[in-house]
Protein backbone atom coordinates (compact mmCIF):
# COMPACT_ATOMS: atom_id res chain seq x y z
CA UNK A 1 0.00 0.00 0.00
CA UNK A 2 1.52 3.35 -1.15
CA UNK A 3 1.62 6.71 1.28
CA UNK A 4 0.31 10.06 0.15
CA UNK A 5 2.32 12.45 -1.29
CA UNK A 6 0.23 15.67 -0.95
CA UNK A 7 0.17 17.68 -4.03
CA UNK A 8 0.37 21.70 -2.67
CA UNK A 9 -2.01 23.89 -3.94
CA UNK A 10 -3.99 21.68 -6.32
CA UNK A 11 -6.23 23.49 -8.53
CA UNK A 12 -10.26 22.80 -9.28
CA UNK A 13 -11.49 21.13 -12.24
CA UNK A 14 -11.20 23.55 -15.34
CA UNK A 15 -13.34 22.13 -18.82
CA UNK A 16 -12.49 23.08 -22.47
CA UNK A 17 -9.70 24.24 -24.82
CA UNK A 18 -8.06 26.39 -22.24
CA UNK A 19 -6.22 29.38 -22.86
CA UNK A 20 -2.14 29.01 -23.02
CA UNK A 21 0.32 29.51 -20.15
CA UNK A 22 -2.35 28.68 -17.15
CA UNK A 23 -1.99 25.72 -14.96
CA UNK A 24 -4.73 23.69 -15.85
CA UNK A 25 -5.99 20.71 -13.57
CA UNK A 26 -8.32 17.47 -13.84
CA UNK A 27 -8.67 14.55 -10.92
CA UNK A 28 -10.48 12.00 -10.61
CA UNK A 29 -11.18 8.07 -9.17
CA UNK A 30 -8.99 5.33 -10.40
CA UNK A 31 -7.10 1.84 -8.79
CA UNK A 32 -8.88 2.53 -5.44
CA UNK A 33 -7.60 6.04 -5.06
CA UNK A 34 -7.71 9.23 -6.90
CA UNK A 35 -5.54 10.51 -9.33
CA UNK A 36 -4.59 13.85 -10.37
CA UNK A 37 -3.01 15.48 -13.41
CA UNK A 38 -1.94 19.01 -13.81
CA UNK A 39 -0.11 21.18 -16.68
CA UNK A 40 0.63 23.97 -18.91
CA UNK A 41 0.85 23.87 -22.64
CA UNK A 42 1.87 27.10 -24.50
CA UNK A 43 -0.65 25.84 -27.39
CA UNK A 44 -4.25 25.51 -26.63
CA UNK A 45 -5.14 21.54 -25.32
CA UNK A 46 -8.58 19.89 -25.55
CA UNK A 47 -8.78 19.11 -22.03
CA UNK A 48 -12.23 16.91 -22.18
CA UNK A 49 -10.26 14.99 -24.90
CA UNK A 50 -7.45 15.10 -22.52
CA UNK A 51 -8.98 13.63 -19.67
CA UNK A 52 -11.46 11.39 -21.57
CA UNK A 53 -7.79 9.67 -23.01
CA UNK A 54 -6.64 10.00 -19.24
CA UNK A 55 -9.59 7.90 -17.80
CA UNK A 56 -9.77 5.46 -20.71
CA UNK A 57 -5.81 4.43 -20.15
CA UNK A 58 -6.42 3.97 -16.42
CA UNK A 59 -9.43 1.42 -17.22
CA UNK A 60 -7.60 -0.10 -19.51
CA UNK A 61 -4.36 -0.99 -17.10
CA UNK A 62 -7.54 -1.56 -14.54
CA UNK A 63 -8.45 -4.56 -17.18
CA UNK A 64 -4.70 -5.97 -17.05
CA UNK A 65 -3.15 -5.34 -13.86
CA UNK A 66 -5.97 -5.33 -11.27
CA UNK A 67 -5.60 -7.77 -8.27
CA UNK A 68 -9.16 -6.84 -7.60
CA UNK A 69 -10.93 -7.75 -10.44
CA UNK A 70 -11.45 -11.42 -11.25
CA UNK A 71 -11.39 -10.56 -14.90
CA UNK A 72 -8.52 -8.67 -15.35
CA UNK A 73 -5.17 -10.80 -17.20
CA UNK A 74 -3.03 -10.95 -14.23
CA UNK A 75 -6.22 -12.48 -11.93
CA UNK A 76 -6.69 -14.92 -15.20
CA UNK A 77 -3.12 -15.69 -15.10
CA UNK A 78 -3.32 -16.42 -11.28
CA UNK A 79 -6.42 -18.56 -11.43
CA UNK A 80 -4.57 -21.36 -14.14
CA UNK A 81 -3.06 -23.93 -12.02
CA UNK A 82 -0.91 -25.25 -14.91
CA UNK A 83 2.92 -24.62 -15.61
CA UNK A 84 2.12 -24.22 -19.22
CA UNK A 85 3.05 -20.95 -20.78
CA UNK A 86 0.24 -18.27 -20.37
CA UNK A 87 -0.35 -15.25 -22.88
CA UNK A 88 -0.04 -12.24 -20.60
CA UNK A 89 1.24 -9.03 -23.01
CA UNK A 90 3.88 -7.37 -23.33
CA UNK A 91 3.32 -4.82 -20.83
CA UNK A 92 3.18 -7.42 -17.23
CA UNK A 93 5.98 -9.35 -18.89
CA UNK A 94 7.56 -5.63 -18.97
CA UNK A 95 7.19 -5.45 -15.43
CA UNK A 96 7.58 -8.50 -14.05
CA UNK A 97 11.13 -8.36 -15.69
CA UNK A 98 11.88 -5.50 -13.54
CA UNK A 99 10.44 -6.93 -11.03
CA UNK A 100 12.90 -9.81 -10.74
CA UNK A 101 15.96 -7.60 -10.69
CA UNK A 102 14.71 -5.48 -7.85
CA UNK A 103 13.84 -8.63 -6.23
CA UNK A 104 17.37 -10.22 -6.57
CA UNK A 105 19.16 -6.96 -5.74
CA UNK A 106 17.24 -6.99 -2.45
CA UNK A 107 18.32 -11.21 -1.70
CA UNK A 108 14.54 -11.56 -2.61
CA UNK A 109 13.04 -9.49 0.50
CA UNK A 110 11.02 -7.70 -2.61
CA UNK A 111 8.96 -9.98 -4.28
CA UNK A 112 5.21 -10.36 -6.86
CA UNK A 113 4.08 -13.49 -5.64
CA UNK A 114 3.28 -12.52 -1.87
CA UNK A 115 -0.10 -12.40 -2.28
CA UNK A 116 -0.98 -15.37 -0.39
CA UNK A 117 0.49 -14.25 2.79
CA UNK A 118 -1.40 -11.00 2.63
CA UNK A 119 -4.43 -13.39 2.92
CA UNK A 120 -2.22 -15.61 5.67
CA UNK A 121 -1.85 -12.62 7.94
CA UNK A 122 -5.28 -10.99 7.58
CA UNK A 123 -4.57 -8.00 4.94
CA UNK A 124 -7.15 -9.19 2.75
CA UNK A 125 -10.03 -9.66 5.19
CA UNK A 126 -8.62 -6.65 7.29
CA UNK A 127 -8.67 -8.48 10.13
CA UNK A 128 -4.82 -9.81 12.07
CA UNK A 129 -4.27 -13.59 11.86
CA UNK A 130 -1.03 -14.40 12.92
CA UNK A 131 0.02 -18.09 10.99
CA UNK A 132 1.14 -20.70 12.49
CA UNK A 133 5.17 -21.92 11.58
CA UNK A 134 3.28 -25.28 9.77
CA UNK A 135 0.83 -22.76 8.21
CA UNK A 136 3.85 -20.57 6.84
CA UNK A 137 5.59 -23.80 5.39
CA UNK A 138 2.62 -24.91 3.70
CA UNK A 139 3.08 -21.97 1.63
CA UNK A 140 6.58 -21.28 1.26
CA UNK A 141 6.35 -23.53 -1.91
CA UNK A 142 4.86 -21.20 -4.00
CA UNK A 143 6.73 -17.91 -2.85
CA UNK A 144 9.19 -16.79 -5.20
CA UNK A 145 9.47 -14.92 -7.81
CA UNK A 146 12.17 -17.37 -9.51
CA UNK A 147 9.36 -19.47 -9.41
CA UNK A 148 7.59 -17.46 -12.41
CA UNK A 149 9.42 -17.81 -15.80
CA UNK A 150 9.25 -15.49 -18.43
CA UNK A 151 8.77 -17.58 -21.39
CA UNK A 152 8.41 -14.85 -24.18
CA UNK A 153 7.64 -11.26 -24.80
CA UNK A 154 3.95 -11.84 -24.01
CA UNK A 155 4.39 -15.21 -21.84
CA UNK A 156 5.18 -16.39 -18.59
CA UNK A 157 4.76 -19.78 -17.13
CA UNK A 158 5.00 -21.10 -13.89
CA UNK A 159 7.10 -23.47 -11.81
CA UNK A 160 4.49 -24.54 -9.56
CA UNK A 161 0.73 -24.18 -10.51
CA UNK A 162 -0.25 -22.12 -7.33
CA UNK A 163 1.59 -19.17 -8.01
CA UNK A 164 0.02 -15.71 -7.72
CA UNK A 165 1.30 -12.98 -9.09
CA UNK A 166 0.39 -9.34 -7.16
CA UNK A 167 1.25 -6.14 -9.25
CA UNK A 168 0.39 -3.52 -6.72
CA UNK A 169 3.85 -2.38 -5.76
CA UNK A 170 4.98 -1.43 -9.61
CA UNK A 171 1.84 -1.16 -11.77
CA UNK A 172 0.94 2.27 -10.41
CA UNK A 173 4.26 3.49 -11.24
CA UNK A 174 3.52 2.27 -14.72
CA UNK A 175 -0.05 3.61 -14.82
CA UNK A 176 1.60 7.29 -14.17
CA UNK A 177 4.08 6.32 -17.03
CA UNK A 178 1.13 5.85 -19.42
CA UNK A 179 -0.43 9.12 -18.49
CA UNK A 180 2.68 10.95 -19.28
CA UNK A 181 3.45 9.48 -22.36
CA UNK A 182 -0.58 10.66 -23.26
CA UNK A 183 0.74 13.81 -21.89
CA UNK A 184 3.34 14.33 -24.55
CA UNK A 185 0.94 12.72 -27.61
CA UNK A 186 -1.14 16.31 -26.64
CA UNK A 187 2.04 17.66 -26.80
CA UNK A 188 2.11 18.94 -22.71
CA UNK A 189 5.93 19.09 -21.52
CA UNK A 190 5.03 20.89 -18.44
CA UNK A 191 3.47 18.57 -15.80
CA UNK A 192 2.51 17.18 -12.65
CA UNK A 193 0.76 13.89 -12.51
CA UNK A 194 -0.03 11.94 -9.82
CA UNK A 195 -1.89 8.70 -8.91
CA UNK A 196 -1.89 7.63 -5.07
CA UNK A 197 0.46 9.72 -4.51
CA UNK A 198 3.11 8.62 -6.96
CA UNK A 199 3.91 11.35 -9.26
CA UNK A 200 6.11 12.59 -11.87
CA UNK A 201 6.91 15.66 -12.64
CA UNK A 202 8.56 17.79 -15.83
CA UNK A 203 9.50 21.38 -16.26
CA UNK A 204 8.20 24.13 -14.67
CA UNK A 205 5.13 26.30 -14.24
CA UNK A 206 4.33 29.14 -16.52
CA UNK A 207 5.81 31.58 -14.21
CA UNK A 208 9.34 29.62 -14.05
CA UNK A 209 8.41 28.41 -10.32
CA UNK A 210 9.87 24.58 -9.41
CA UNK A 211 7.10 22.12 -8.95
CA UNK A 212 6.60 21.47 -5.13
CA UNK A 213 5.26 18.22 -3.37
CA UNK A 214 4.92 17.75 -0.02
CA UNK A 215 5.91 14.41 2.31
CA UNK A 216 3.98 13.29 4.47
CA UNK A 217 5.35 12.96 8.06
CA UNK A 218 4.62 9.07 8.76
CA UNK A 219 1.92 9.20 11.24
CA UNK A 220 -0.99 6.85 11.41
CA UNK A 221 -4.70 8.87 11.22
CA UNK A 222 -3.00 12.09 10.81
CA UNK A 223 -1.37 14.43 7.95
CA UNK A 224 1.28 16.62 8.75
CA UNK A 225 4.12 17.67 6.42
CA UNK A 226 7.76 15.94 6.84
CA UNK A 227 9.83 17.69 4.06
CA UNK A 228 9.03 19.95 1.09
CA UNK A 229 10.56 18.82 -2.13
CA UNK A 230 11.36 21.34 -4.84
CA UNK A 231 11.89 20.23 -8.01
CA UNK A 232 15.02 21.93 -9.59
CA UNK A 233 15.64 20.01 -12.99
CA UNK A 234 13.03 20.29 -15.71
CA UNK A 235 13.54 16.92 -16.78
CA UNK A 236 11.50 14.21 -16.03
CA UNK A 237 11.76 12.85 -12.05
CA UNK A 238 9.92 10.48 -10.79
CA UNK A 239 9.02 10.94 -7.09
CA UNK A 240 7.77 7.22 -4.96
CA UNK A 241 6.92 7.10 -1.32
CA UNK A 242 5.85 3.61 0.20
CA UNK A 243 5.26 3.57 3.98
CA UNK A 244 4.29 0.93 6.89
CA UNK A 245 2.15 3.67 8.50
CA UNK A 246 -1.48 3.20 6.46
CA UNK A 247 -2.10 -0.26 7.03
CA UNK A 248 -0.87 -1.77 9.88
CA UNK A 249 -1.68 -3.78 13.25
CA UNK A 250 -0.91 -3.73 16.87
CA UNK A 251 -1.19 -6.64 18.87
CA UNK A 252 0.36 -7.77 22.34
CA UNK A 253 2.95 -4.64 22.13
CA UNK A 254 4.25 -5.76 18.41
CA UNK A 255 3.05 -3.75 15.19
CA UNK A 256 2.34 -5.88 11.84
CA UNK A 257 2.70 -3.71 8.87
CA UNK A 258 1.32 -5.04 5.12
CA UNK A 259 5.00 -4.88 4.08
CA UNK A 260 5.90 -8.26 3.67
CA UNK A 261 9.47 -9.73 3.56
CA UNK A 262 9.50 -12.79 1.35
CA UNK A 263 12.42 -14.30 3.11
CA UNK A 264 10.70 -14.79 6.02
CA UNK A 265 6.56 -14.90 4.87
CA UNK A 266 6.54 -12.30 7.66
CA UNK A 267 5.58 -8.61 8.18
CA UNK A 268 8.75 -6.25 8.41
CA UNK A 269 10.21 -6.14 11.92
CA UNK A 270 12.52 -2.74 11.30
CA UNK A 271 12.08 0.67 12.45
CA UNK A 272 11.80 2.03 9.08
CA UNK A 273 8.25 3.31 8.14
CA UNK A 274 8.78 5.31 5.23
CA UNK A 275 11.17 5.65 2.02
CA UNK A 276 11.13 8.22 -0.44
CA UNK A 277 12.52 7.22 -3.98
CA UNK A 278 13.45 10.21 -6.58
CA UNK A 279 14.29 8.71 -9.96
CA UNK A 280 14.29 8.64 -13.94
CA UNK A 281 12.18 5.69 -14.43
CA UNK A 282 8.52 5.52 -12.23
CA UNK A 283 8.12 1.82 -12.96
CA UNK A 284 11.27 1.45 -10.94
CA UNK A 285 10.80 3.83 -8.73
CA UNK A 286 7.56 2.24 -7.40
CA UNK A 287 9.24 -1.40 -7.11
CA UNK A 288 12.38 0.11 -5.38
CA UNK A 289 10.55 1.69 -2.68
CA UNK A 290 8.22 -0.78 -1.54
CA UNK A 291 11.61 -2.85 -1.66
CA UNK A 292 13.93 -0.69 0.21
CA UNK A 293 10.94 -0.23 2.71
CA UNK A 294 11.07 -3.96 2.81
CA UNK A 295 15.02 -4.08 3.88
CA UNK A 296 14.68 -1.01 6.17
CA UNK A 297 17.09 1.52 5.86
CA UNK A 298 20.57 -0.23 7.34
CA UNK A 299 20.04 -3.16 4.61
CA UNK A 300 18.62 -0.59 2.11
CA UNK A 301 20.90 1.93 2.33
CA UNK A 302 24.09 -0.41 0.82
CA UNK A 303 21.82 -1.35 -2.01
CA UNK A 304 20.89 2.57 -2.38
CA UNK A 305 24.68 3.10 -2.69
CA UNK A 306 25.17 -0.03 -4.96
CA UNK A 307 22.52 1.17 -7.71
CA UNK A 308 23.01 4.93 -7.16
CA UNK A 309 19.52 5.77 -6.17
CA UNK A 310 18.48 8.90 -4.11
CA UNK A 311 16.54 7.58 -1.39
CA UNK A 312 15.20 8.83 1.49
CA UNK A 313 14.68 6.71 4.74
CA UNK A 314 12.74 8.11 7.28
CA UNK A 315 12.50 5.87 10.70
CA UNK A 316 10.47 5.82 13.58
CA UNK A 317 11.77 5.28 17.62
CA UNK A 318 8.71 5.83 19.87
CA UNK A 319 7.93 9.47 19.08
CA UNK A 320 10.62 10.35 17.33
CA UNK A 321 11.65 10.06 13.41
CA UNK A 322 15.13 9.86 11.92
CA UNK A 323 15.71 11.21 8.44
CA UNK A 324 18.85 8.73 6.48
CA UNK A 325 19.81 10.13 2.92
CA UNK A 326 21.76 7.83 0.88
CA UNK A 327 24.46 8.98 -0.82
CA UNK A 328 22.97 9.62 -4.23
CA UNK A 329 20.07 11.74 -2.55
CA UNK A 330 22.80 13.93 -0.67
CA UNK A 331 24.82 14.94 -3.89
CA UNK A 332 20.85 15.21 -6.28
CA UNK A 333 20.75 18.20 -7.96
CA UNK A 334 17.84 17.99 -9.23
CA UNK A 335 15.89 18.43 -5.85
CA UNK A 336 16.05 20.27 -2.98
CA UNK A 337 14.51 18.95 0.66
CA UNK A 338 13.64 21.31 3.28
CA UNK A 339 11.60 21.54 6.03
CA UNK A 340 8.24 22.89 6.25
CA UNK A 341 7.73 26.28 8.20
CA UNK A 342 4.92 26.69 10.63
CA UNK A 343 3.61 29.46 12.26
Amino acid sequence: MKTTLMLLAIAVCLLGCQPTEQVQSFSGAAQGTTYHVRYWSEQPISQPAFQRAVEQELQRIDSLMSNYRNDSVIEKFNQQHTTDAINVGPEIVQLVTIAKQISEATSGCYDLTIAPLFSLWGFRDQQLTIPSEQQRAQLAPQIGLNLVNIVATEQLAKSHPAVSIDLSSIAQGYSVQRLVDIAKQYGISNYLIEIGGELQTQGSKPDGRHWRIAIDKPLPQQQQLQKIVDVIKPEPLAIMTSGTYRHYYDQAGNRYSHIIDARRLAPVSHSTVSVTVFHDDLSEADAWSTALLCLGSAAGMDVAKQYGLSVLFIDQHQDTFTEYSSTALQHNRAITLTQPQYP
